[in-house]
Formats: structure tokens, sequence, C-alpha cells
């Protein structure tokens, strides 16, 4: 073992990244009867069919866990979002998975997802400095 050598990489190489990330998710399957993320993409487009916004997030062991919610600043206050989390969430339902979890920042939508329902969970202060970050969740079901 003293030939392994532990380095801060200063620019990743993205199939290391990937390998990471199979790595784990190769453990974590080992851990729980083989279940995998099954990932889930809701989108908001113009006529033109450019993508303006969107939701990604996965179901695993139970939960829908929500990972990017993003509109383009036009898209914003016209109720995208919201359908957006709501197609989400009836899809995670249909998959078995009554409960949801979210991170935002103070700076992003902690009131957006409390009107949709979602409760704190956690606030962890100074994340980012002067800020905080938020955990919520929500049963579905």
């Amino acid at each position: 073992m003293s030939d392994y050598k532990v380095t801060l990489e200063a620019e990743p190489n993205p199939a290391d990244m990937q390998a990471l990330v199979k790595g784990l998710t190769a453990f974590n399957a080992s851990q729980t009867n083989g279940d995998n993320p099954d990932y889930l993409l809701a989108t908001v487009r113009d006529g033109e069919g450019n993508l303006i916004g969107g939701l990604l997030g996965a179901t695993y062991l139970g939960w829908l866990t929500i990972q990017i919610v993003w509109l383009d600043e036009p898209a914003r206050g016209h109720g995208h979002g919201t359908a957006l989390l709501e197609i989400a969430e009836r899809e995670a339902v249909r998959r078995g998975c009554p409960r949801a979890f979210v991170e935002t920042l103070s700076f992003q939508a902690l009131p957006f997802y409390e009107k949709c329902g979602y409760t704190v969970f956690s606030r962890l202060p100074d994340f980012p400095p002067g800020g905080a970050r938020y955990t919520l969740t929500k049963q579905l079901s």
C-alpha cells in the first residue's frame, strides 16, 4: 500500500470523475439489494423546441431526490416550476416513492419549495457565507 499516491487533480479528467461515480454506485447497489438511482428529466421548451428550463432528479431507496431545478429568467413566475415539480412527484409516486428530498441555498428557491408543500428538515448556516443551505422534504402520498 505504500506505493499509493494521493493527489489533488488540478484539471479533473471527466473519465476519472465518472469512474468515481461508477465505483460508489456499484458499492451502494451492493448494500441495497441492487437498487440504483432511476433518473428522471422533466423539461420546459419554447415554441422552437429550445430548452428553457427543467428538473433533473432520481427515484432511489424510496425517495424522489431533486438534484436540479432551473428556469431561464423570463420563464420564471409563470407556473412552470410548479408544473415541473408536479410531474416529478407524480412519477415518483408511480415508481413507489412516497417521499421527496431537495436541497437549496438561501439565494435560490426556498420560498418556492415551501409554497409547494416542502418543509425544512435542516438548515446549515454560512453555506454560503452569510447565507444558508436548506434541506427540505415532502410526503407525496
